[in-house]
């Protein structure tokens, strides 16, 4: 039996396992940092699987890192199980609801991120014990990706230090190798104090906290022309200093992010974002406090690891949907703006070509494996992965787990993510990094390569961009 049969079968024996974990960790919806009983749900199955595991790592009860083997080479396995605030959805269900929810969802897939990643590491290890292949495989819980930036602290307490490549996944519209690099981003509050009084009766012994924000607010949007092309600077309040209008708010907090293609970059810019605070509080009379929540850095895609992908990819095969699967993909592109579809093709033609856009122009569910283009596009999002790049070789990919169109952080993503379109790219998913980290763990010149452009591209050396007070915001 050649390698990517039995990696196969690995991984059809042991499916039950990963994707009841998914399912689980679907249901309880936890956000970043509150994941104990994804945890948990995964801890359960590796240390049932023969790893050990040693939970509530960085200072992070949900964080964890679960071994098998012994010795070098040493390749990691990301795996993210946290959701977002108020995208819950029934699993597989196309109907939009009419009803506001403030329940958690699973709208970026990452229920199924933390389980694939764990049926890959059951796989490898399985492989291993058949073939006695000397090395370890580790799977590192990384918590908070939406909120938090788990791998942040993580990477600042050394846990990726020893590894030599790490390889994760992201669900999405279709199969390709992430070959663009992320933006940098830092996280903080600004909170303003004023003084209260009656907004009618003596207005003039007020100093409003909210008028600080929103003036912070309008100074950002000027502050936009003045940036680079590719920075990005974005806000909510999470205290407007109350409900009634005759009262002169003193207090209120404004929550951004500053996102820079790279880290240097949006320290400057978050400088700048400071600067404006500063005035509205001196505007308004208020004092301002700044809060640093987390950060992360840019992600540095390792072109020989991500090579290595791609050709596992490939010898595996992308993934295959029933009728049934396609069936409800389709309900689900009704629900959908017909703006995005022509988003869809921009961002494809950015990324692999007009040719390629126009042939998957219109699909429902990609099986297909896209072209491996590596290139110097930089997403408008961030990820905590990015860290985990700055300290050892790191590449990463997206396997269809939703219907092409499909935009994220939307309830479509949740229900999808609960359904079988979602299981069977989870499970392709598995086996492509199974067979990515076993031919890893067999080529010690690949590594070294690999090794060599990691040090050449990131200097080597990973900085944290949060100092060492920054506590993880549990």
């Amino acid at each position: 039996m050649d390698t990517v049969a039995e990696i196969k079968k690995y991984v059809e024996e042991k499916k039950s396992l990963f994707l009841e974990a998914a399912d689980k960790i679907w249901s309880y919806a936890e956000i970043g940092f509150k994941e104990f009983q994804s945890a948990k749900a995964l801890t359960d199955v590796l240390k049932a699987e023969g790893f050990s595991v040693q939970e509530g790592v960085a200072g992070i009860p949900t964080a964890f890192v679960a071994s098998y083997g012994q010795g070098h080479p040493i390749i990691g396995l990301l795996g993210e199980y946290d959701a977002l605030p108020a995208l819950k959805h029934p699993a597989a269900n196309a109907v939009p609801s009419e009803e506001l929810t403030t329940d958690n969802g699973h709208g970026c897939g990452h229920n199924l991120l933390g389980a694939g990643s764990l049926g890959a590491a059951i796989a490898v290890k399985d492989y291993m014990q058949a073939h006695n292949l000397p090395g370890t495989i580790q799977y590192f819980g990384c918590p908070g990706e939406e909120f938090g930036s788990g791998k942040m602290f993580m990477a600042r307490d050394g846990l990726f230090n020893d590894l030599d490549a790490a390889l994760t996944w992201h669900g999405g519209a279709y199969n390709s190798i992430t070959t663009q690099n992320s933006q940098a981003n830092l996280c903080l509050y600004f909170k303003f104090k004023g003084r209260t009084s009656h907004a009618a009766g003596s207005p003039h012994l007020g100093r409003s906290a909210l008028d600080a924000c929103e003036l912070m607010n309008v100074g950002c949007n000027y502050l936009r022309e003045h940036m680079l092309p590719d920075e990005r600077i974005h806000y909510a309040y999470t205290d407007v200093g109350g409900t009634a209008p005759n009262v002169v708010q003193d207090h209120a907090c404004v929550f951004y992010y500053v996102r820079s293609p790279k880290l240097s970059q949006v320290i400057e810019l978050t400088e700048r974002v400071k600067d404006v605070a500063r005035g509205a509080a001196l505007m308004t009379g208020t004092q301002l406090e700044i809060v640093l929540n987390d950060g992360l850095c840019e992600y540095i895609p390792n072109h020989v690891l991500s090579t290595l992908l791609y050709e596992s990819f490939c010898e595996v095969g992308g993934p295959k949907f029933t009728p049934e699967e396609k069936a409800l993909a389709a309900e689900f592109a009704k629900t959908f703006d017909p703006a995005v579809e022509e988003d869809k093709v921009r961002s494809m033609t950015t990324l692999f070509g007009a040719d390629i856009a126009r042939q998957y122009k219109g699909s429902l569910l990609v099986e297909d494996i896209l072209p491996y283009k590596p290139n110097t596009v930089v997403t408008g999002g961030s990820t905590d992965v990015g860290d985990v790049s700055y300290c050892t070789p790191t590449a990463q990919m997206n396997v269809s787990t939703w219907a092409m169109c499909t935009t994220g952080h939307t309830w479509q993503v949740t229900a999808q993510s609960g359904s079988s379109i979602g299981h069977t790219g989870t499970i392709k998913a598995a086996e492509v990094l199974a067979l990515t980290a076993i031919k890893a763990m067999q080529s010690p010149e690949l590594l070294q390569k690999a090794r060599e452009e990691y040090v050449k591209v990131t200097g080597g050396k990973y900085i944290c961009p949060v100092p060492d007070d920054v506590m993880p915001a549990l």
